[in-house]
């Protein structure tokens, strides 16, 4: 993508968006859908580099990247943009976004062109890509944050504009059904592989994985969720800074993430600092293991869009509650039971509860029939 001077025509940027909601409406899986979203952007908004990003709507951390042009295939400073975009005190950080309600911002207007007040900024991206405005908008909806985006170029003399930020906030809404719906077409998709885990890994106060156990280097490999290169180490690191500010008492919100594999499964990661030993200050032990059932659920409930009832009535649904029981577990008449499920189905896309349920169970119980079950319910995985 050629870095282009002057504003898109509104013709043009009509079209960018129009093509943009018809590609979030298309049922496409993750990678397919952001490439095309990119491919979008290109027609509407000149940028020397790109990057789009997945989230953990709980906790606002990054899950996956697609990153283009001048970043493709750059995973070099993945490290260094981890510590810097969790570990310093910065308003443009995409969780301080989430948290005041923000949708959109550029660096350049923000800090009223001194763009080295911005730490991102002045310790990476200027000194290590010389980008000097970036323009970052973040996706969420009443679920959390799905995703972010983040356009960069590469002069103070061609910096975001007030309109085009106004442009690509329009555009939020139809990246948040993109990736929820991308997230959901992947149900099923993989080749799921067998159970294993939970798994442990320590990272040094250097930022090196200095020990693991067994299990973890399979579970690590399983990590990268959208095809096109996510190192697995950036996902992890998000974690380890959160839990670093977290003992030193600063806020930093869950160190906690759940990501989609690219075979289909869902993995939980916490991390959380060691004590003792004087030799061992600033280490942090991360787990790794796959998600239960229940936070399965959570997850793609929150893709589905449903409220806070209608989660309550597919959780009673999985249980298999026919329409009386679910309607006396929650207080409800049995005729606004069946009209929150017509809701139900027409935000999953499903004809009845058999749908419904195989939707978000497919992938992660038929694979594993037969396999030992625990006391809890779920597989026990290779003995």
């Amino acid at each position: 993508m050629a870095f282009r001077r002057g504003a898109a025509s509104s013709r043009a940027l009509d079209r960018a968006r129009a093509d943009l909601d018809v590609a979030s409406r298309a049922g496409l899986p993750l990678h397919p859908f952001l490439s095309e979203a990119a491919s979008t952007l290109e027609t509407a908004v000149p940028f020397v580099a790109g990057c789009l990003s997945t989230l953990d709507p709980a906790t606002a951390m990054v899950s996956g990247t697609l990153k283009v042009e001048a970043l493709a295939g750059c995973n070099d400073a993945d490290l260094a943009w981890a510590r810097i975009e969790y570990g310093a005190d910065d308003p443009t950080a995409v969780r301080s976004m989430v948290r005041e309600g923000r949708t959109s911002l550029g660096v350049h207007r923000e800090t009223h062109g001194e763009v080295e007040r911005s730490v991102r900024m002045a310790e990476l991206m200027i000194p290590q890509f010389g980008f000097r405005d970036e323009a970052r908008v973040v996706f969420t909806d009443h679920g959390g944050a799905w995703g972010s985006m983040s356009l960069f170029r590469g002069s103070d003399d061609d910096v975001f504009s007030g309109a085009e930020l106004e442009f690509l906030a329009s555009l939020a809404p139809l990246f948040t059904r993109g990736i929820r719906t991308g997230l959901i077409a992947q149900l099923g998709a993989g080749t799921p592989t067998a159970a294993i885990g939970p798994a442990v890994i320590i990272v040094d106060a250097a930022d090196r994985i200095v020990s693991h156990s067994p299990d973890a280097e399979a579970l690590y490999a399983r990590m990268t969720t959208i095809s096109g290169g996510t190192d697995p180490f950036i996902i992890v690191q998000a974690l380890v800074t959160s839990a670093r500010r977290t003992a030193g008492g600063q806020p930093a919100g869950l160190s906690r993430l759940r990501v989609r594999t690219a075979d289909g499964a869902w993995l939980v990661l916490q991390a959380a600092p060691l004590v003792g030993d004087e030799q061992r200050r600033g280490d942090v032990v991360v787990s790794i293991e796959e998600a239960r059932p229940q936070e399965v659920l959570e997850l793609v409930a929150g893709a589905f869009g449903l409220t806070a009832r209608e989660r309550e009535v597919v959780a009673l649904v999985v249980r298999g509650d026919d329409t009386r029981r679910i309607a006396a577990a929650l207080h409800l008449s049995p005729y606004t039971v069946q009209d929150h499920l017509k809701s139900i189905f027409a935000k999953a896309g499903v004809a009845s509860r058999r749908e419904l349920v195989a939707k978000i169970y497919l992938d992660q119980y038929v694979p594993r029939q037969g396999e030992r079950v625990n006391p809890d319910g779920w597989y026990a995985g290779p003995s």
